[in-house]
């Protein structure tokens, strides 16, 4: 009997869907999709969410229940990271999601997870696809509110969420366009001090394999890659020298808006926000390559998307 399921993830950033049948703790997707709708905006500053972007999250959610109902879904979980933690508005938020996925499943709603589960979440997703022989393996999940960094072979050994992703370093540090140079220095600082702190919790030494996950990630493959349009069957698990990977990170912290908005594989979502995730990709491969002589940077379409789907298969 199939067993089709709905995963959503929404985060700072965006939400997704992933839609597909599950058997023996494997994936068939039958349709995935992602929206930007910055439901993330302002909260660093304010502490709630703003009345636009529930609104613009109720939308999308909206039509991925639509989605959901056309594809005669039989179980579904939505899961809301970073973003959804302390605000002091969250209660509206879970609310306006019981309300539309209860038209899909009786007592679907939103759930908040704890850093530890969206670590292992995120890790199951990235690594399903990989060769054993390469672990251990250091998950990076680069989000918009948060970055979760996670260590393991077949099951998570270590993990930490730190409380800083693109958005948040966006809105915290870079004001300018393009940002100053003391603005870009006060950003590494932010970040040094959070991967300082998320490095004494997860131990990544004997690491052998880094593998990034999340829009950042795949879009910094994209353009090392030199790709015109975003292909997302060439990126998964392709492989990016840490050479390009800075270098592709330098030019996107240089750029204005304009000019990042003009590459051919840059969603329209992450323009004003990818070269904060370029920032911390920097200081990521720095520590990675001091800590564990790791030299390249692995991309996984898979993440913690796939691994709420697998949850409940």
């Amino acid at each position: 009997m199939r067993n089709r399921v709905a995963a959503v993830d929404c985060g700072t950033n965006s939400i997704r869907l992933l839609i597909a049948d599950a058997a023996d703790g494997r994936l068939t997707d039958v349709h995935r999709e992602m929206r930007i709708v910055r439901l993330g905006q302002g909260v660093d500053a304010t502490g709630e969410f703003a009345p636009d972007a529930l609104a613009r999250t109720r939308a999308a959610l909206a039509a991925y229940a639509e989605l959901m109902r056309a594809h005669q879904v039989a179980k579904v979980r939505m899961v809301a990271t970073s973003a959804a933690r302390d605000v002091a508005n969250r209660d509206a938020f879970f609310q306006m999601t019981a309300d539309v996925l209860g038209e899909v499943a009786d007592g679907a709603a939103a759930e908040v997870i704890t850093g530890i589960e969206e670590a292992e979440l995120s890790f199951r997703g990235a690594v399903g696809d990989l060769d054993p022989a390469d672990a251990p393996f250091v998950v990076v999940d680069l989000g918009g509110g948060s970055t979760e960094v996670v260590v393991g072979r077949e099951a998570v050994d270590a993990s930490f969420s730190a409380d800083i992703g693109c958005v948040r370093l966006t809105e915290r540090c870079l004001h300018s366009d393009p940002p100053t140079a003391g603005e870009v220095a006060a950003a590494r600082q932010v970040i040094r001090g959070a991967l300082d702190e998320a490095l004494r919790h997860v131990p990544v030494a004997g690491a052998r394999t880094w593998v990034g996950v999340a829009g950042t990630m795949t879009t910094l493959a994209a353009l090392a890659h030199q790709m015109t349009t975003y292909d997302s069957d060439a990126i998964h698990l392709s492989r990016v020298g840490f050479g390009s990977l800075l270098a592709v990170c330098d030019e996107l912290i240089a750029m204005t808006r304009q000019q990042r908005a003009a590459l051919g594989p840059m969603h329209e979502g992450r323009v004003d926000v990818i070269g904060g995730g370029a920032i911390i990709v920097e200081e990521l491969a720095r520590e990675l390559g001091e800590r564990a002589g790791i030299d390249e940077l692995v991309v996984s379409e898979h993440d913690i998307l796939d691994g709420i789907a697998l949850s409940i298969g």
